[in-house]
């Protein structure tokens, strides 16, 4: 982490840069701490795009991975959307290609095809409605009951809506590099030694941690479950760099890691000195051929419209 200073004087430099460009800066919650608080919004990731699609910014720089980037090019074709580090992806997107989704549906054709919103936008192009892992329950149960489900591209979070919805999915067998590392003899651990701590768990991780899970919810779902639970301690099953919000939001309550190694580089991949840059240059753009943007919008309006 850059010393204090540093810190200030590039984030100083954003300010005054963001407001010559028309720009608004969004940051994912597994950001480093310095790049949430230089972010005008911090979230999750359709909820980030969401927001910047609302405001009349004429630059969006995305602070998180590439398929975020993509998802606010999608909502946004009229402004100019910039990811810091170009090379920030994710690698359970990078699971599931378009090519082999095509074969998968030819296998199936008559399934419904949901995609988690964790792929690209060529995916989302190919499939009939997305989800996010605060919704991918209700979504699901949305669904015709005598038509087969394709899930892509997160086993995991198929898994959980199976449970909750008992519907059979065909999975794809994808899975987040930094959730699915986390192991249940682990959790087991870290609550032994904060006995009176709830567990807060991420739907990406394995099935034998989710079950062991005292709330599952999406991002935004935990911090909202913190601030509205009386407890005063939670041990928090994702990525680390959720923990600088959930002490910033509540100083009181304690928060502690499943486990240390709940690290995701490419989220961590983002710096101030690339933000700066992104500004300077309006480079690395990130933009959605017209054709593939259409079809993935509609993927992506079939779920808002689910109720």
């Amino acid at each position: 982490m850059p010393a204090a200073g540093e810190i200030k004087q590039l984030t100083d430099e954003i300010i005054k840069l963001k407001q010559e460009r028309n720009a608004i800066i969004l940051s994912h919650v597994y950001q480093r701490p310095e790049v949430q608080e230089a972010a005008d919004f911090v979230g999750d990731s359709l909820e980030l795009s969401r927001k910047a699609a609302g405001t009349d910014a004429d630059v969006i720089v995305f602070c998180g991975v590439h398929f975020m980037a993509e998802s606010a090019f999608i909502l946004s074709p009229q402004k100019i959307v910039l990811l810091p580090d170009e090379y920030a992806g994710c690698p359970m997107a990078d699971m599931v290609t378009a090519e082999a989704l095509r074969a998968k549906k030819a296998e199936v054709p008559e399934a419904v095809v949901v995609c988690y919103v964790n792929t690209s936008a060529e995916v989302k192009a190919q499939c009939d409605v997305a989800c996010t892992s605060a919704n991918a329950v209700k979504v699901v149960a949305s669904l015709p009951k005598d038509r087969p489900i394709i899930f892509v591209p997160d086993q995991n979070l198929g898994a959980y809506v199976v449970s909750q919805t008992g519907r059979e999915m065909i999975m794809w067998e994808g899975f987040c590099n930094t959730h699915h590392r986390l192991a249940a003899d682990e959790v087991v651990a870290v609550k032994k030694s904060h006995p009176g701590a709830l567990l807060l768990v991420h739907p990406e991780c394995q099935p034998e941690v989710v079950a062991m899970a005292d709330h599952v919810a999406s991002t935004t779902g935990m911090l909202r479950y913190a601030g509205e639970n009386s407890a005063m301690e939670y041990i928090v099953a994702t990525e680390m760099g959720i923990l600088h919000q959930f002490s910033k939001r509540y100083p009181h309550k304690m928060f502690y890691p499943a486990s240390n190694k709940l690290v995701c580089p490419n989220m961590k991949a983002t710096t101030l000195d690339k933000v700066l840059t992104a500004l300077q240059t309006l480079e690395p753009r990130v933009t959605v051929p017209e054709e593939i943007r259409e079809r993935a919008l509609k993927c992506l309006e079939r779920m808002l419209a689910v109720q």
